[in-house]
This record gives structure tokens, sequence and C-alpha cells, in this order.
């Protein structure tokens, strides 16, 4: 059974809502019910996949050994930078071992959602060396790491806001309003996945193979677009079943073709994946950098900072060129644009002007639409490197 992708999950879905709504209208706790749903649901995603399921088990027994393991050293050794670093290593190196798994033809650790669960994993271990998290109970683990709605595609919660939601009963007038809003995102999604996305899939369809420059054109478009509605379809719905449950999981997308420079682009796509970069690569980076003087000044230390912060996203989608050179492509956009909001005196004598905001949103989009070109895969077979 696929996520938010087929009329099975969806009757099911509704199954098990209706209870969760009935919940919430009597003002009744929802963490036991919600989590109850979540360990049904993915038992039921991995039940005719034995194989996946296997691997997820397995990688959730690693998780939270190593996460129980680290808060218990934690606890009695400090910050021990070495142990961090260990525990770390060992909760990111299943989707390490993943993603390298294409380049072998073995499957190890690919089961759905691998990607997705190890940010999670990451994250607590990151705040637990910090001291933002010492404790954790393994239901509330099991809770928000297989929280089912954003178990397959995200977004990415953060541990400490989603176990507030959990643990918390809302009065029924903010419960219900929660859900009605949920109610909208899920049938929004609907519209976003199986209608919009669609269209634009059948545009695909018809020029795809084709080298012309205006089918190229054509096709770079209708993926960018076609990419936007089935991805924020999803996290919509993703969204919107968290919000019956009572957890008000972060949205996704926030308009990202409005943006005017690619950094505000990179604050409107896949906000939760960005800002999970943001907050744990780059501002580490960057405190690392400046703390240890391995730039002239802190313009370069930002430059350096946004390569290596999009190499790594774009080698988390994937170790093959198309995925890298993404990765690339977005780390120099990112570090050029900061250069110029920084050094250039014509940006700052005009970026308020209107038609200097007409003319910055334009090139941003070509530039986004481009960028979706090299993420598919087609710009590297146009060369003739795949």
């Amino acid at each position: 059974m696929s996520f938010f992708d087929n009329y099975q999950f969806f009757c099911v879905l509704i199954l098990i809502l209706l209870p969760s709504l009935l919940l919430g209208i009597l003002e009744q706790p929802l963490k036991w019910y919600s989590t109850a749903a979540t360990i049904l649901f993915t038992a039921l995603a991995f039940f005719s996949k034995p194989e996946q399921a296997a691997y997820l088990i397995l990688f959730f027994i690693i998780e939270l050994t190593v996460v129980k393991g680290y808060m218990a050293l934690r606890v009695s050794r400090d910050r021990n930078v070495r142990v961090y670093r260990l525990a770390l290593f060992l909760s990111i190196l299943p989707l390490i071992l993943s993603k390298l798994a294409g380049l072998w033809g073995e499957s190890i650790f690919a089961f759905l959602g691998i990607s997705y669960l190890t940010f999670r994993c990451a994250q607590i271990i990151i705040e637990t060396y910090d001291g933002l998290i010492t404790e954790m109970s393994v239901f509330d683990f099991t809770a928000f790491v297989l929280f089912f709605p954003s178990l397959s595609s995200g977004p990415i919660d953060r541990s400490r806001r989603f176990l507030e939601d959990l643990n918390s009963i809302r009065p029924r007038r903010e419960y219900l309003a929660l859900a009605g809003e949920g109610i909208f995102k899920i049938l929004l999604g609907l519209i976003y996945k199986l209608i919009l996305a669609s269209v634009f899939f059948k545009g695909m369809g018809m020029v795809d193979g084709a080298r012309t420059w205006y089918y190229v054109i054509f096709y770079a478009y209708c993926y960018g677009f076609y990419l936007f509605f089935d991805f924020a379809g999803y996290s919509l719905m993703a969204v919107g079943t968290s919000y019956l449950l009572g957890i008000r999981t972060p949205d996704n997308f926030r308009r990202p073709f409005q943006s005017i420079d690619i950094q505000e682009f990179w604050d409107r796509w896949h906000i939760t994946l960005s800002h999970w970069f943001r907050d744990f690569l780059f501002s580490r980076f960057m405190i690392q950098s400046i703390r240890k003087k391995r730039f002239k000044n802190r313009l370069n230390a930002a430059c350096a900072g946004f390569l290596v912060n999009m190499l790594v996203m774009g080698l988390w989608h994937g170790v093959t060129p198309s995925y890298i050179l993404y990765g690339l492509y977005h780390g120099v956009l990112l570090a050029a644009t900061e250069w110029y909001k920084k050094k250039s005196t014509f940006y700052k004598n005009h970026r308020q002007k209107r038609w200097y905001r007409f003319l910055s949103w334009l090139i941003t989009l070509q530039l986004v639409i481009f960028g979706f070109y090299i993420f598919s895969g087609k710009f590297v077979w146009l060369l003739g490197l795949s």
C-alpha cells in the first residue's frame, strides 16, 4: 500500500481518522491512538515487502540503540566530541549504505522513507549533544520516528515540537479549527497531486526524448511544475492528516515560484529539508569555520558553506551525476547570490524597485526550472553522459 497514492490507502485513512476526530472533539488524548495508527499503517505499507520490512525493523533497532546509548553516555561523560561523532555517524550509516547500494546493485537498507527517518534520528543525536534533549522514552521515539503521515516523504518535523503536540490535549474549539484546516489541506493536496500534477505529467510525455530546444524548454517547465504539484500535493495531505491526529506538522512549500532570488526560493521550497540542512549543517559549518579561521572573512565562509551544504543535499538525493550536479548548481547559485547581495551597489540601490523585483523574479524562475531539468536526469542524458 502506497502512501497518499491510491484508493486503498484513502479508504483505510478515512476509517483511521474518524475515531481520531471523535477523540479530538471529546478532548481526549490522541497520543496513544495516533501511535497505534502509525504502527498499523507502517505494517500495512510493508506487508507485501518482507525484505524492506526486515530492513526497517533492523534500522529501527539500530537507531533506537544508538539514540538511547548516546543519551546515557552524554549524561555520564558530558560533551565528548568523539562519542558524539561516532553516534552521529552510526545514525546516518544505514542511509549511506542505502545510497551506495545502487553502485553495486544490492538493496541494503533501501526501504521506503529511510531518508526522512534518518533525518529525525540524526536530529535527536545532534540536539542531545547540544543539551536540548536529555531523555526520550521508547514510546516517544517510536511515535516521532515512524509517524505515518510523513514517513515516506516528509515533511521533516523536529522531535521537541512534535512531542509537545503529541503530549498535549487541545480544547475542543482549537482541535476543530485544526481539523478543519487539515481537511482543507487534504482536499487541496488531492487536487494538486491527482489533477494538476497529472496534467503536467502528460505534457512531459508529449515531448519526452525530443532534443529540439523548444521541446527541451517545454519539458523542463512541465517537469518543474509536475514535481511541485506532485510533491506539494503529497505534503499537503501529510500535513492535513497530521492535523487531524493533533500534530501541527510544519508546511513544506510556500509559493516557491514567487521567489525573487534563489535564497528566497530555498526558504519556500521543501522548507523542512532546506531548514534542516541550514540548522544542522550550514550553521555549524559557519561556526566552525569562523572559530578555526578557515577563511579570510565571513562572506567567503558563507559561499563555501553554501557549496558544501548543497553538495551534501545533492548526495542525499542519490549518488548519481544528475543529483550531484544539481547540488553543485544550487550551491554555486546560492554562493553567487550571497556575494552579489553583499558586494553589489547596483543591488543595494535598486532592490526595492518594482522593475528590479520583476526582473529578479523572472531570472530566478528560469534558473529554478533549469535546476529541475538537471534534477530530472534529462540534462545529463542530453549531454550524453548517462
